[in-house]
């Protein structure tokens, strides 16, 4: 589906070239690409004409192309942020041999300083066509003067979807792109992204700053994937029904857990079942990880089991199975883990293994507060020197960039801290302990959302329903209730018992209708039962709501007008 979001109306655009025709023309002659895929020629147009373009496409729908094929017909450089350096190789490698030339060039931690020089200078003598930033490199004031001389042509931000404290790889390195696309002038941003919920997409519109935008999403659906749900009522009893299952399974296959030390435990104990096994984590030195990642691509591995460090831009088509020994935050997070399983579209397997008791920890998690005295002082901070930059102000508060960055986020998004081209600034006569309350108050807010995220991975471990239409109903897609491949729809009756609760299912609460509640506000139905609906609202994300009790309180949930608009 293909979707338009409101927003400031785009300024001026200059003359920018790349016609349809020179699209269509670069498209075929420098990256073979003859057809187009549903969405794809229309946010290249979009993006060559000016507009920004928010894309949720599966891996393997040609997301690069949206950027790569306006890119090179446009003038001047287009930025592109990705978080994986690795990944940034392979991106350069692949389109300078597309275009048969050096265009594109990678700026990041592992560049030695010639090759950083000669990147550089490529931009600066308008021979450069993409540059691969990590999202570090924004903060860098050199990085942001060099790029402000020479503005590039599209701002492309890759795994957008990092930038979201509602994304399933949070990153807070991408809470600077907000401020860097304002500093350029705001060219058109490209923000390119697998898998988002639609909080999660409003999310990256509203910190990218994006005007008027394109949003293409397309169905999350992976019907070749089986999914499966194991409930134990012991630690031990668990543990042994993972290593039981992933010895008995046909790889390659990641199986994800917790923490670091149950990767190293888990990996050691499939290694004496007779598997090659690799633990991967953040602790685990750069070189260490890499060679587990190139030797899983090689297929020198049967099996990785990883914390949520591992995935992340990994292409491998043939991946048969992704095991969760542990259960995760979010659906946002296990669609985003099970969805590196068969990706060449043969039959994979995701098991999610559950206990109950292990949400506790996922609660845990989600029940840091943020420390007031931090806030005070980034706030005082900006408003003694703003306008000013994230790193010069660090110099001033001593704060790490991680507690800064989540302190801007706060004060910005409660209306204490505006983001201007020339950095952050205070708004104008704001009470430092009223800011303070209101961030505290956003803290809470987010709080009470990331909760009811894990109550919805809670719904999906324990429904006796499809899991399939339960994780697609969370994205805000409809299915028909019924998908045949997984363990609840493979039990005898399933089928017509699915039937009859669709027929049950009342008229006025379909997917995607607007409501709102007496209490919590403007919210979207996500879910709908015969006898309860799913809601995702803007004030505490997702809640279950008893239709009756909807019918015995009037006015405690209305519509607020057809569908979609």
């Amino acid at each position: 589906m293909t979707t338009a979001t409101p927003g400031a109306p785009p300024g001026p655009v200059p003359e920018r070239g790349g016609t349809p025709e020179e699209l269509r023309r670069i498209a075929a002659a420098c990256f073979g690409i003859d057809e187009f895929r549903e969405g794809q020629f229309e946010a290249m147009e979009a993006a060559a004409s000016g507009r920004d373009v928010l894309a949720v496409m599966p891996t393997g729908h040609g997301k690069s192309a949206i950027y790569q094929v306006p890119g090179t017909a446009l003038p001047g450089t287009a930025v592109v942020v990705s978080p994986l350096i690795a990944l940034q190789h392979d991106q350069v490698e692949a389109i300078n041999a597309d275009l048969g030339a050096e265009r594109a060039f990678a700026v990041n931690s592992k560049v030695g300083p010639r090759r950083e020089r000669a990147a550089w200078d490529a931009v600066e003598s308008g021979r450069a066509k993409f540059l691969f930033l990590a999202p570090e490199q924004l903060a860098r004031e050199e990085t942001a003067e060099r790029l402000a001389a020479h503005p590039p042509s599209l701002f492309v931000v890759d795994e957008a979807h990092c930038i979201a404290s509602w994304g399933h790889d949070f990153r807070p390195d991408y809470l600077v792109l907000g401020e860097a696309v304002e500093r350029l002038g705001h060219p058109p941003v490209v923000a390119l992204t697998a898998t988002a919920s639609p909080h999660t997409r409003a999310e990256i519109v509203d910190r990218l700053g994006m005007r008027d935008p394109l949003v293409l999403v397309h169905s999350f659906d992976r019907p070749n994937i089986e999914l499966r749900v194991v409930r134990h009522h012991k630690a031990s009893d668990k543990r042994r029904a993972v290593l039981a299952e992933v010895a008995g399974l046909a790889g390659p296959g990641l199986v994800y857990v917790a923490t670091r030390r149950e990767t190293e435990e888990y990996a050691a104990q499939l290694a004496g079942r007779g598997l090659r096994a690799e633990a991967y984590h953040a602790g685990r030195r750069q070189a260490e990880r890499q060679e587990v990642h190139e030797r899983f691509l090689a297929d020198e591995l049967d099996v990785v089991v990883a914390t949520t460090a591992f995935g992340m831009g990994i292409d491998k088509p043939d991946v048969r199975y992704v095991v969760h020994a542990d259960i995760p935050d979010s659906l946002d997070s296990y669609y985003q883990e099970i969805g590196r399983a068969g990706r060449d579209g043969r039959p994979a397997l995701a098991v999610l293994h559950y206990r109950s008791e292990d949400l506790g920890l996922q609660q845990y998690f989600a029940g840091a507060a943020p420390d007031e005295a931090d806030l005070e002082t980034v706030f005082r901070g900006v408003r003694a020197e703003g306008p000013v930059r994230a790193r010069e102000l660090r110099e001033r508060t001593g704060l790490g960039p991680r507690a800064q960055a989540r302190a801007l986020h706060l004060l910005e998004h409660s209306g204490g801290v505006l983001a201007t081209p020339q950095g952050y600034r205070a708004v104008t006569g704001a009470a430092p302990g009223r800011v303070v309350a209101r961030a505290l108050a956003e803290a809470a807010a987010q709080h009470r959302i990331d909760r009811s995220r894990i109550e919805m991975m809670r719904g999906y471990a324990e429904t006796d329903g499809c899991r399939r239409d339960w994780l697609l109903n969370y994205f805000g897609e409809e299915t028909s209730g019924w998908c045949g491949n997984c363990d609840n729809c493979e039990e005898e009756g399933s089928a017509a018992e699915a039937e009859e609760r669709l027929a049950a299912t009342p008229h006025g609460w379909e997917i995607q209708t607007p409501v709102a509640h007496r209490e919590w506000g403007h919210g979207i139905v996500m879910g709908a039962e015969p006898d309860r609906i799913t809601v995702l609202f803007d004030s505490v994300g997702y809640k279950e709501l008893s239709l009756r009790l909807i019918e015995e309180n009037a006015g405690l949930l209305v519509h607020e007008g057809p569908a979609g608009g």
